[in-house]
C-alpha cells in the first residue's frame, strides 16, 4: 500500500485530525508488511473506529483491484457498518442467512456476521478468491479467529477499544502480529472529542457472587444479589442522590434483575422502560425512539446495548452489576461518552465495585503490555475480598440522618481485632466492643429505650458488614456460622440497650434521662 492513496478527497464524514493520522499510520504499517499481515488497532469507544475503517475501505478499493470483507459479530452492527460504508460511497452487500449470493460479482465490499459467513464458507457458497483486505470489528471477540484460516493471503485489520481477548485461553497476540494504539481517552476528552465522566462509587458486598466458566460472574448469583430489596433500594437512592432527572441507561446482569429494576423505578414514579434480547424488533425501535425523545427517560437493560447502540444524549450510566471483563466495563461506560450539544460531561454510578477492580474510566492503561502479556494484567486484578477489605462502611444517607447527634459512627473491626488480640483478650471482646459502640450511638440519638431499639433495627446492614469483617479476622466464614453470629449480635444489642440504657445515657450527658 502506498501513502499516495491517502488523498484528502472529501467523501462521507469529515475525519478529525487524529483519525487522519491513524489512517496514514495504518497504511504505512501495511506498506512493507507481507500479504498475510495481521494488525490490531485500538481506539476508545466513541473515537470513531467505524468511520476510520470505512474510509480505509474506500481508499483501498480506490487503489487496488481487490475486494474487502468487513466482519461483525451482531446483525445490528452489520447494518450500521453497511450504512456507514454507504455514506462513504462504498457499495456493499450484507451477507446474512437469507442473502442470495448470485450477484456477488457486482460488489467489491461485503459485510458479514461471523457465524453466517463461517457457514457460507464451509458450504463453499461465497467466493473469496479476490479478497485482499479483511476488517474485523470488535476484534476482541475470539469467535472471529475460526475464519482466519480462509484468508491466509489477506491483510487483516482488527479494531477494538480493548485489546484483551474475550477468552483468556486465546490471547490476541496469537492472531495479530502487532498492536497499534490510537489516541487515549484522556486525550480525546481534553480535545473535546469525548465527554468527561463524573464517577460515583457505592460500596457493595460481592462475596456472594460466583464466577462461571467464562471467567465472569454468573447470571444466577448476580440475580440473587441485585434483585433483592436492599440492592434495589440502594439503586433507586443512588439515582435520586446523583443523577435524578437525567437521561439514564442502567446495565444489569440478568433479565429478572432488569425487570425488578423497572418495577422499582416505576413505583417511585420515574419514566422507565425495560429492554432485553427477547424484545421484538418493533418493540426495541419504539423503546429507543421514546428514549431518544424523552429528556428524563431511563432504560434498564441486559447486555443488548453494550455495542451497536449510539445515543449521544445519554447523561448518566449506572453499572448495576459487577463484571470481571475490562472490555465490558469500557463498553458500558462508553455509551455515555459521546459529545452532544452542550453536553461535555456525563455521570457514572458504580454499584459493582468496578472502579476498584479496573481503575477509573480513562485511566492510563498500558495496552501494549496487556496485548503482549494478558495474564500479567489479569492476575493483577484485585479479588472481591481484597477490594471489600479496604471499604469503610457508610450508613445510607436516610439512616445517617437518624444518627445526627453522633460524632463518630465508624468502628474499625480489623484494627480493634488486632488491638484486642495483642492485649491478650478473647476475640469475642471485639463483638462486645462493637455492641457497646452501637448501643452508644443509638442512645445518643434517642429519648428513651424504645427509640433506641427502633434505631438499632436500622443498623442491620452495618451489623452484617461488621460480622463479615469479624469472620474474616478469625478465619471462620462458613455460611451457617456467620448467619448465627449476625442473629446473635442483634439479640445481644437489644438486650444491652434494655438493660443499660439509663447508665449509657448518664455517661453521655452526665445525668439520667428525664422521666
Amino acid at each position: 500500500m502506498s501513502d499516495n492513496i491517502v488523498s484528502e478527497k472529501k467523501v462521507g464524514k469529515e475525519l478529525y485530525g487524529y483519525q487522519k493520522d491513524a489512517l496514514q499510520e495504518i497504511f504505512r504499517r501495511f506498506e512493507d508488511a507481507p500479504q498475510d499481515y495481521h494488525l490490531l488497532y485500538q481506539l476508545p469507544t466513541g473515537g470513531g473506529k467505524t468511520v476510520i475503517f470505512s474510509e480505509i475501505v474506500r481508499r483501498y478499493l480506490e487503489r487496488f483491484n481487490k475486494k474487502v470483507l468487513v466482519l461483525t459479530h451482531r446483525i445490528e452492527l452489520s447494518k450500521q457498518t453497511s450504512k456507514m460504508l454507504n455514506e462513504f460511497h462504498v457499495a456493499n452487500k450484507i451477507i446474512n442467512s437469507t442473502a442470495k449470493l448470485d450477484d456477488q460479482d457486482n460488489y467489491s465490499c461485503f459485510v458479514a456476521m461471523v457465524e453466517t459467513l463461517n457457514n457460507r464458507l464451509n458450504d463453499e457458497k461465497f467466493d473469496i478468491s479476490n479478497i485482499g483486505l479483511v476488517i474485523v470489528d470488535e476484534a476482541h471477540y475470539n469467535s472471529f479467529t475460526k475464519i482466519f484460516k480462509f484468508f491466509d493471503d489477506c491483510f487483516i485489520l482488527g479494531v477494538t477499544a480493548t485489546p484483551l481477548s474475550s477468552n483468556i485461553k486465546l490471547p490476541m497476540y496469537e492472531n495479530y502480529h502487532e498492536l497499534f494504539v490510537g489516541e487515549s481517552i484522556q486525550h480525546l476528552i481534553e480535545n473535546d472529542y469525548l465527554a468527561k465522566a463524573n464517577l460515583h462509587s457505592y460500596n457493595v458486598g460481592l462475596t456472594s457472587l460466583e464466577v462461571g466458566a467464562n471467567g465472569d460472574y454468573t447470571v444466577k448469583s448476580s440475580e440473587d444479589l441485585y434483585s433483592n430489596t436492599d440492592m434495589l433500594t440502594k439503586l433507586v437512592s443512588a439515582y435520586e442522590e446523583t443523577v435524578k432527572g437525567k437521561k439514564t441507561l442502567i446495565f444489569n446482569n440478568g433479565i429478572n434483575t432488569s425487570i425488578q429494576v423497572f418495577h422499582a423505578f416505576k413505583k417511585a414514579g420515574y419514566p422507565i422502560a425495560h429492554l432485553d434480547n427477547t424484545n421484538t424488533k418493533k418493540e426495541r425501535e419504539l423503546i429507543l425512539r421514546w428514549f431518544h425523545k424523552t429528556p428524563n427517560a431511563i432504560i434498564t437493560s441486559v447486555s443488548i446495548l453494550t455495542t451497536g447502540f449510539d445515543e449521544p444524549s445519554i447523561e448518566a450510566i449506572i453499572l448495576n452489576r459487577a463484571t470481571k471483563s475490562l472490555t465490558l466495563y469500557y463498553q458500558m461506560i462508553g455509551r455515555g461518552s459521546r459529545i452532544f450539544g452542550k453536553k461535555t460531561t456525563f455521570d457514572v454510578i458504580d454499584l459493582g465495585n468496578n472502579f476498584y477492580r479496573f481503575g477509573t474510566w480513562g485511566a492510563d492503561l498500558d495496552w501494549q503490555k496487556m496485548f503482549r502479556s494478558p495474564d500479567y494484567y489479569l492476575n493483577a486484578i484485585l479479588s472481591d475480598e481484597d477490594i471489600e477489605s479496604s471499604f469503610r462502611f457508610e450508613l445510607p444517607s436516610d439512616v445517617k440522618k437518624d444518627f445526627a447527634n453522633s460524632k463518630d459512627l465508624f468502628f474499625d473491626v480489623k484494627r480493634v481485632y488486632i488491638e484486642t488480640i495483642r492485649a491478650g483478650e478473647s476475640s469475642k471482646r471485639v463483638l462486645e466492643k462493637s455492641i457497646e459502640h452501637h448501643a452508644k450511638i443509638c442512645v445518643e440519638n434517642s429519648e428513651d429505650v424504645f427509640d433506641a431499639l427502633i434505631l438499632a433495627k436500622k443498623l442491620g446492614e452495618e451489623i452484617d458488614d461488621r460480622i463479615n469483617r469479624y469472620a474474616k479476622c478469625i478465619s471462620k466464614s462458613t455460611h451457617n456460622f456467620v448467619t448465627w453470629l449476625k442473629d446473635d449480635y442483634r439479640k445481644k444489642l437489644n438486650t444491652h440497650l434494655r438493660s443499660n440504657f439509663d447508665e449509657i445515657y448518664e455517661q453521655i450527658y452526665g445525668h439520667p434521662p428525664e422521666e
